[in-house]
């Protein structure tokens, strides 16, 4: 009988050259544990650590030599055991997605329904969402697909993007400065690798006519909902609904309220009946946002399907659009989110908003479907 166990996890120490240590003994079964240290895997960006151990029972006393181990490396994703799905855990600001090499099919490696078992913090990996980077469409490089951790599919996430950006410069293999285009449920989005390592996305341009949004709220700017008054369980909030390919309500606060205070809000309580109101036949995503300055803000968000998350790339984008709307800030802005902050500017010469922001490897791993 064998046993075998892989882990494998990124490193911050820009160590380059390859070590590796064999340990073997004798008893009635032999081991033999390696530790090795490979090159920068992620587009320069971030070593792996690997272990890897595997015992067989064995009959002979007698020491056994170490088998001879190929150095020639191997990329975690090459591997395709038939039941396994393999994936690289991600996350930016917080906002953690499974990400899954789907290139090979249009269609994705697991259902909605699997992909809500996977998303589980105590009985799966844990992710707010499942991302498959899928073959390219009308003419673009790659197709990005996202199963929520409740199961529904939403257009668009940003930080999932700058994500699968960082996914797709490992799998090419990819260094130094890159962009690439993305075919998407909200459109085209052109997501670019800096030299830094962050991720901008140029996520095109905000979406404001009610119906387009959608919500039922009349509108009362220019086919547009700003700063208009939406009951929720008795209390009525002052909202602007903003689309990014996916619908935002956002608020700065109750009418004739104080200047929000975000860290204040109970978004259990709160959140779902904003996602479920009836003015929003879609459901959406809910901004609670603080003014802090012309060019600083803090947003708390609720998502839809996803619920409270430390981040939401389109979430800051809309709220960026909804400030400036409303008086509040300018066009560029430092969004604080519960995970950390974006970097948001709505360009005025081609209406095109671009989010800056990191993504980061968690672990790599594999698990039965």
């Amino acid at each position: 009988m064998a046993i075998a166990a892989t882990i494998s996890a990124p490193l911050t120490s820009p160590i380059r050259r390859r070590n590796s240590l064999t340990f073997t003994g004798s008893s009635s079964s032999s081991s033999t544990v390696r530790l090795s240290f490979p090159k920068y895997n992620i587009a320069g960006l971030c070593p792996r650590f690997r272990i890897s151990a595997s015992a067989a029972a064995s009959s002979s006393m007698s020491t056994q030599a170490p088998q001879k181990v190929s150095t020639a490396p191997t990329s975690f994703l090459d591997r395709r055991e038939a039941g396994f799905l393999h994936f690289v855990k991600y996350h930016g600001l917080g906002n953690d997605f499974i990400l899954v090499d789907n290139r090979d099919s249009s269609e994705p490696r697991v259902t909605p329904e699997q992909a809500v078992k996977l998303c589980d913090r105590n009985f799966g990996i844990g992710a707010d969402g499942v991302i498959f980077a899928m073959p390219g469409i009308d003419g673009t490089d790659y197709t990005m697909r996202i199963f929520n951790s409740d199961g529904s599919e939403p257009e668009m996430c940003g930080n999932g993007v700058r994500c699968f950006a960082r996914f797709i410069a490992e799998l090419e293999n990819l260094n130094g400065r890159h962009s690439f285009t993305v075919h998407t449920g909200a459109g085209l989005i052109v997501p670019e690798i800096l030299e830094d390592g962050k991720v901008r996305v140029d996520m095109g341009e905000p979406i404001l006519k009610a119906l387009d949004v959608p919500t039922k709220l009349p509108a009362n700017k220019d086919q547009s909902v700003i700063k208009s008054e939406l009951d929720v369980d008795g209390v009525t909030w002052n909202v602007t609904c903003v689309s990014m390919g996916n619908p935002h309500c956002v608020t700065f606060g109750a009418k004739g309220g104080q200047n929000l205070q975000v860290d204040e809000l109970d978004l259990a309580k709160i959140g779902p009946n904003f996602e479920h109101h009836e003015m929003f036949p879609a459901r959406t995503n809910t901004e609670f946002v603080q003014v802090f300055s012309r060019s600083h803000l803090k947003m708390r968000v609720w998502e839809r399907g996803a619920g409270a998350t430390l981040a939401c790339g389109t979430g800051a984008c809309a709220t960026v659009v909804a400030a400036v709307l409303e008086g509040h800030a300018e066009r560029n802005c430092t969004v604080d989110l519960p995970g950390g902050p974006l970097q948001i500017e709505w360009r005025e010469e081609d209406n095109h908003i671009y989010m800056t922001g990191p993504a980061e490897v968690v672990f790599y791993g594999s698990v039965p479907l």
